[in-house]
């Protein structure tokens, strides 16, 4: 079923079906709407590895995006949550 604040459901769709969170596919949908996939791919990486950054820092974007549980996180739980929010 089509939604108006997708612009690429197909790509919403795929995106669902591999495992990403509703708002990353969306996120990623529009965004090729306006480009295209690829172009979209080559857009990030533009920050450093998780593993690099701190515990605290992790936390801090954990709380920014708002992932629940996050003070009883490990690190490695932390970066897990991170990646697929």
């Amino acid at each position: 079923m089509p939604r108006a604040q997708i612009k690429d459901e197909k790509t919403y769709q795929a995106l669902r079906r591999e495992g990403a969170s509703k708002e990353k596919a969306a996120r990623i949908a529009n965004d090729a709407a306006r480009t295209s996939r690829s172009a979209t791919g080559r857009k990030g990486g533009k920050a450093g590895a998780y593993e690099d950054r701190t515990k605290e820092d992790l936390y801090r974007e954990a709380k920014k995006i708002g992932i629940e549980g996050r003070s009883q996180m490990t690190k490695g739980e932390l970066i897990k949550a991170l990646r697929d929010h």
